[in-house]
């Protein structure tokens, strides 16, 4: 924080969302957030983005009717740019970050408050809770709520209360985030895990209370999942190409995965077309083994109890192995080349979305 104590936030809390198309959801993401009895001073600062779904209008009214919620623009939609321009304008000494596509559980933002005071951590963060509407969405949030869908981070459903990598959305302390900086406007996916790298170099405290539980609404359909997944693939890629083994092991499993699908098809033609036979093709035929169990394993989550439907079931069998496999070829490209100009147009056209 600054020396001069003139610069020093008053109390309170400086809610911040950046918002994207999000005329389905971004009502009730604000209500969850204005309905948080706090006792303290509170804002929500919306970052717009470009929608053109009448998301901007809805937050125009919404502003209009509550002095409490704020308005920046984001025309860039990018995530960092759009969370900096609210902290920013924040007044306030505890920033909360919220998304448009999420909804805060009762008590969150006191519970969340009691813990930062608690542990003394510079950033507090929960559990983030999928839920889904139709089968496919809803086939999307129990894999999300399931370590063999997203690699088992703490806050897809972790158990254990302290220290965490990193914290999903994230309640921290305005003076810690003036010290550090603010997110990294280059990284336009994975900005929360580079931000809390920082914050923990700096010596702080990053930590995770399974008390905190966010709602989150996935994408709704294939096509905007494929992207979404190959996007943040690309930018997990690039965070590896910037700094290495800071990333965890999780990370290089679809990837290899994708490896393995590749290396197996190659083997396919080459028996099919006799390059290989005899006992090359037989030894070579080890290839197929994991692959076998991986697809053994989709079908046992499938079919497993909490499954749901025929129809979200069967959606289970094509999503999980999405997840994965987009994922693993963004992160490949990523790592090769760079995430480059990358964004997840899975909710407008090239741009970015707000939201993991």
């Amino acid at each position: 924080m600054h020396d001069d104590d003139s610069h020093t936030p008053p109390v309170g809390v400086s809610f911040v969302m950046p918002v994207l198309n999000e005329r389905g959801y971004l009502e009730h993401a604000v209500q969850s957030v204005l309905a948080q009895d706090l006792d303290v001073p509170v804002e929500l600062v919306l970052a717009l983005g470009p929608s053109t779904d009448g998301t901007t209008e809805i937050a125009i009214r919404l502003a209009a009717a509550d002095d409490r919620i704020r308005l920046v623009d984001n025309p860039a939609a990018h995530i960092p740019v759009g969370l900096n321009a609210a902290i920013r304008a924040g007044r306030y000494s505890t920033v909360i970050r919220v998304d448009a596509h999420s909804e805060l559980s009762p008590g969150y933002a006191v519970r969340a408050m009691q813990t930062l005071e608690r542990t003394g951590a510079a950033n507090v963060g929960g559990v983030m809770h999928a839920e889904g509407r139709a089968p496919f969405q809803k086939a999307v949030a129990r894999l999300y709520n399931s370590p063999v869908g997203l690699g088992g981070g703490a806050y897809h459903g972790g158990a254990h209360e302290g220290e965490a990598e990193s914290a999903y959305l994230g309640v921290m302390r305005r003076e810690v985030l003036d010290e550090v900086g603010l997110f990294d406007e280059t990284i336009r996916r994975g900005e929360d895990w580079e931000l809390n790298l920082r914050i923990r170099q700096a010596g702080h405290r990053v930590w995770f209370d399974p008390a905190l539980a966010v709602t989150y609404w996935p994408r709704e359909s294939w096509v905007r999942l494929a992207r979404q997944f190959r996007a943040t693939g690309a930018w997990r890629g690039e965070l590896v190409r910037r700094f290495g083994r800071r990333n965890g092991i999780r990370f290089f499993a679809p990837p290899a995965l994708v490896l393995l699908t590749i290396v197996a098809v190659i083997v396919g033609v080459l028996q099919l077309t006799g390059v290989l036979s005899g006992l090359a093709s037989l030894i070579a035929s080890i290839v197929y083994a994991p692959l076998a169990a991986y697809a053994l394993l989709v079908i046992a989550v499938a079919a497993a109890p909490g499954g749901g439907g025929i129809r979200q079931r069967l959606w289970t069998l094509l999503v999980l192995p999405t997840m994965h496999l987009a994922w693993g070829w963004g992160f490949l490209g990523g790592v090769l080349r760079g995430a480059g100009d990358t964004v997840d147009a899975s909710r407008l056209g090239t741009r970015n979305t707000p939201l993991p």
